[in-house]
């Protein structure tokens, strides 16, 4: 991925386009900006210069900046759109299901996941924001993650009647050896091109049968 961003880093010039630069209503042009901001941020990381932007936009710098009034602005609402938005609240309030089986309700939960938000534009987005040291990821984890990683463990330990760990740093990480393995399968198969001859279903259930079975001595080792 290092040696890919540093390719990628500058832009290539793009034209502007006749059909795209013409006069759209505001609330349509600025979705039209963060379509393509989204796009192309990446692609190209977000060193990716708001002036290539603008062209790939058909539209002037200065119109862009009309809209968000510095790069920042704008890829604070990328995030908010391409980061954030794909996750449903509702997936964790499933997680804490109990009249469904441990096992059940995370299996569809990194079903959807995998599926809504491990695409390959998020995934580039957030490895391209750690990359550069942004807030898009550490964001996204604070916001999103320390909750999740809490409620898988917790959820697991009650099914099977365990303790879970007093210690919540030790507690999320626990919970990384499933969220990460899931992740690390899309980044296989998005980033790495990795081959697909095993359904990514049948491995997200084998990730999950592994964690859940696995926990017990996971915490025996904690005691």
């Amino acid at each position: 991925m290092q040696a890919r961003s540093a390719k990628l880093k500058k832009a290539p010039k793009h034209k502007k386009s006749t059909k795209t630069n013409l006069r759209l209503p505001r609330a349509e042009r600025r979705e039209q900006i963060l379509i393509q901001a989204a796009e192309f941020f990446s692609e190209y990381g977000l060193t990716g210069q708001t002036r290539e932007l603008a062209a790939a936009c058909g539209i002037s710098q200065r119109l862009l900046y009309r809209f968000f009034p510095n790069k920042a602005a704008l890829q604070a609402e990328v995030y908010a759109r391409t980061i954030l938005g794909p996750f449903e609240g509702a997936w964790l309030g499933n997680l804490t299901d109990r009249n469904v089986s441990i096992n059940e309700r995370l299996t569809t939960f990194y079903e959807n996941y995998y599926n809504k938000v491990l695409t390959r534009k998020w995934l580039r987005l957030f490895l391209y924001s750690a990359l550069a040291e942004g807030d898009m990821a550490p964001n996204y984890i604070a916001a999103i993650l320390m909750k999740l990683l809490e409620t898988i463990v917790d959820e697991t330990c009650f099914e099977l009647s365990l303790r879970p760990p007093d210690d919540p740093d030790f507690k999320r990480e626990l919970g990384w050896n499933l969220h990460g393995a899931i992740s690390h399968l899309a980044i296989r198969r998005h980033i790495y091109h990795g081959p697909h001859t095993v359904p990514h279903e049948r491995l997200i259930k084998a990730h999950v049968a592994s964690f859940v079975a696995g926990m017990p001595a996971m915490i025996e080792n904690e005691a």
